[in-house]
């Protein structure tokens, strides 16, 4: 199945980005979290960042909104693939191309079990591939939410505190260089939890 249109997905951009401009963009940040995490294809960061921008003091308050959406949304995730993944669950992985994947995925929880959530959480890696398939294959459901409250959080603040610490004018160095910053940090966490056990 193809994924959807770039120019359908900029329509959809600009729609998030709308509900910004009114009085229920909060609910509208939370409720996008929630889809995004289990099917929905434009990430909460891009409304995230609107609020905050339009109202930097209360930026911490919109992460922990967001997050809070997210990691719900992430347990959906988790139940349609535990319960629903001929009815509906292979359909959304298909949607965005990474049913080749899968197995892929399978073979990271079945190795990392937590950090697989937790990378896939922090990272552009499409989470609600990673949600679903956790349901799938059976991970841990305690071990899947607290990896997915921690990385989720750790995503969302991140952006709200560069915004609260610098303001507006931040945002071109979000948009130009958080992904290569994620990435970074990840395998940073990565590598001290593989040192770790190695001392420990």
């Amino acid at each position: 199945m193809e994924i959807l249109k770039p120019s359908m997905l900029r329509r959809l951009y600009e729609w998030v980005l709308r509900w910004g401009e009114t009085p229920y963009g909060t609910w509208a940040l939370f409720f996008l979290a929630v889809a995004e995490s289990s099917f929905f294809p434009i990430p909460p960061d891009v409304l995230l960042i609107a609020l905050a921008i339009s109202s930097p003091k209360r930026s911490l308050f919109f992460a922990l909104v967001c997050s809070l959406g997210s990691v719900i949304g992430g347990a959906i995730g988790y139940g349609i693939g535990l319960s629903s993944m001929e009815l509906i669950g292979y359909k959304i992985i298909d949607f965005y191309g990474l049913m080749e994947k899968y197995n892929l995925i399978g073979d990271l929880y079945n190795r990392y079990s937590a950090w697989a959530v937790g990378i896939a959480g922090f990272t552009p890696i499409p989470y609600k591939v990673f949600t679903i398939a956790a349901g799938a294959f059976h991970i841990n459901f305690i071990v899947f939410v607290t990896a997915s409250i921690i990385s989720r959080s750790a995503r969302f603040f991140l952006v709200s505190l560069l915004i609260y610490r610098f303001g507006p004018q931040i945002k071109v160095f979000i948009d130009r260089y958080f992904n290569p910053l994620a990435i970074i940090l990840v395998v940073g966490i990565v590598g001290g939890f593989i040192l770790m056990r190695h001392v420990f």
